[in-house]
């Protein structure tokens, strides 16, 4: 079946020149044309998201174009305003992609409000929403290294499309043919139609005020001579941060030269990805040279914001996801409280495998702490829960470890806009009483313990990897280990169970041990790898990190 969709493929007449000359080169490899055809992407929740290159296992136009026709089989059947908004990262053809989406929503008779330049995963759930869209579409593959494109599909709440939606639209996309099914118009026609509209700057703008209306302490940035550097990491986060940063007053920014410009190929690192040091090497040694406060970094779809503080004798230290976390909402609290903005029966959500360490800091400060399955989606759910029942105000952040934050309900993802405002924020009052983020970083693990949480992959890749994955979380289920190392299991949380957990079905397993210690092994969404999430208290660093390395030494046979 594979050979003759290539054989199709290859006798086609390709709008994409660069698609055909793939083609040709691959001729008489037979694993080479089982990799491009044998299976098609899957468009699940996260949307789709795959190499570029030919065939029905890659991206490119023709798999959008189908994803789109599919997208638009359902609109149609939601009635509403029958518009679908879309935005676009720096990603090698993120903007070919989101004008082919353009096209095919308006051959359709679908209403379209597209970004006239990149713009972020926050931008598009804002302009859903502020348009009252049925749908979104970001074209990015966030973080993935730059051979990877995708295509998140957003609801019309602005939280990334729920499961049923996500079925529908993916039995639609299987009823389409993937070179001739999808209605096509050009984006000139669609222009002069009235039918794809770019997004005013009513919104634009509304965004900007949205966010900058969070701020706990505003003027407070204007006087604190916070140095600062930035980088996007060639991704979209550059106009929406700076002018974020500007607003609030901070004007000494130094942006990463070599990671200003928008650029797909990620020339200075291979997986920008704010997570990793050698995606921030640039920025922190940049940071060293100009003896910044701070450095932020923030992914190409600026969905995600990391960080690197200065310590007191001068070095620089990365804050990981968990730490920043549990930091802004210690801040929060103890801000709104002072500033008397704390709403009645506050309520934070983070996601199950974030750090438990948050939990304890909510209790202290008498909020609500909401777990949830990993997808911010779910962060999103709750922010609806809590609209629907008129308290939406309660809502004061979330996050995932995974350097996700969100701080009000004017979007439903991670924002990196907010995020770094936030951050700014936080560390401009910390200096302003004569004390650093790093201080009361420390200060937090003195009053409740030297939480760690680390994160272990392990990759699985080419057609078989899936199946492998399975087999694992199989092998667990039916033979559940009694210990892990020297740790004995106390209790399995299978998050499949839904009567147990009361969350939605989920392939997450936790195992909570003896003496405290957690480890939740889930397969990724979007790529083919399997994590394994560690929380280990110590009562220093030394020894939580020695209970990690014990833990994941005894669990990395399972993933061989």
């Amino acid at each position: 079946m594979y050979m003759e969709d290539y054989q199709r493929w290859l006798s086609a007449d390709l709008e994409d020149p660069a698609l055909t000359e793939e083609l040709k080169s691959i001729q008489g490899q037979e694993e080479e044309i089982k990799d491009r055809f044998a299976v098609a992407l899957k468009f699940g929740t996260a949307g789709l998201r795959g190499v570029l290159g030919a065939g029905s296992n890659r991206m490119n136009i023709y798999v959008v174009r189908q994803a789109t026709q599919g997208l638009c089989n359902w609109v149609k059947s939601q009635g509403g305003n029958q518009l679908v908004a879309i935005s676009y990262d720096s990603r090698i053809n993120s903007d070919v992609f989101a004008k082919n989406a353009a096209c095919v929503l308006a051959a359709n008779g679908i209403q379209v409000r597209i970004y006239d330049a990149l713009m972020p995963v926050p931008a598009l759930s804002f302009a859903t929403r502020y348009y009252g869209a049925n749908a979104g579409i970001m074209v990015t593959a966030s973080h993935n290294p730059a051979k990877y494109n995708g295509y998140k599909a957003y609801g019309p709440d602005g939280c990334q499309m729920t499961d049923d939606a996500a079925a529908v639209v993916y039995a639609e996309i299987q009823k389409t043919d993937i070179l001739t099914g999808a209605k096509l118009m050009s984006f000139e026609e669609g222009l002069e139609k009235g039918l794809i509209q770019y997004v005013g700057e009513d919104c634009k703008e509304a965004l900007y005020s949205a966010i900058e209306s969070r701020a706990i302490r505003p003027g407070l940035c204007k006087t604190a001579g916070l140095k600062l550097v930035y980088s996007p990491l060639n991704g979209s986060g550059l106009v929406p941060v700076l002018r974020i940063l500007r607003d609030i007053g901070i004007t000494d920014i130094t942006v990463v030269p070599e990671q200003e410009k928008p650029d797909g190929n990620f020339p200075t690192c291979p997986y920008p990805n704010p997570e990793i040091f050698e995606a921030l090497r640039l920025g922190l040694e940049l940071a060293e040279k100009i003896g910044a406060d701070l450095m932020l970094a923030t992914d190409p779809d600026a969905d995600r914001v990391g960080i690197a503080i200065r310590c007191p004798d001068g070095s620089y230290e990365l804050v990981s996801g968990n730490e920043v976390g549990v930091l802004l909402l210690d801040y929060i609290c103890q801000s709104r409280i002072e500033t008397g903005t704390m709403p009645a029966h506050p309520v934070a959500v983070k996601s199950l495998v974030s750090t438990p360490l948050a939990d304890a800091v909510a209790k202290d400060y008498g909020v609500e702490v909401r777990s949830v399955l990993t997808g911010f989606k779910w962060i999103g759910d709750q922010i609806a829960k809590l609209e629907a029942a008129g308290e939406v105000d309660r809502f004061i952040l979330g996050f995932e470890e995974s350097y996700g934050y969100l701080a009000g309900p004017y979007v439903r993802d991670k924002d990196a806009l907010i995020g770094s405002m936030l951050i700014c924020e936080m560390a401009a009052y910390y200096r302003s009483i004569g004390s650093s983020i790093k201080e009361r970083l420390e200060a937090i693990y003195t009053k409740y313990g030297r939480y760690l949480n680390k994160t272990d992959s392990f990759e699985f890749p080419g057609l078989s990897g899936m199946d492998k994955m399975a087999g694992i979380m199989t092998s667990l289920r039916q033979n559940p280990p009694a210990a892990i190392g020297q740790y004995k299991v106390v209790k399995v949380t299978d998050y499949l169970k839904t009567e147990e957990t009361g969350l939605p079905g989920a392939n997450v397993l936790a195992y909570g041990l003896e003496g405290g210690a957690t480890v939740i092994v889930r397969p990724s969404g979007t790529e083919p790898k399997i994590k394994a999430y560690y929380t280990t208290l110590g009562k220093d660093l030394a020894e939580a990190q020695a209970q990690k390395d014990a833990l994941a030494a005894a669990l990395k046979p399972i993933f061989a």
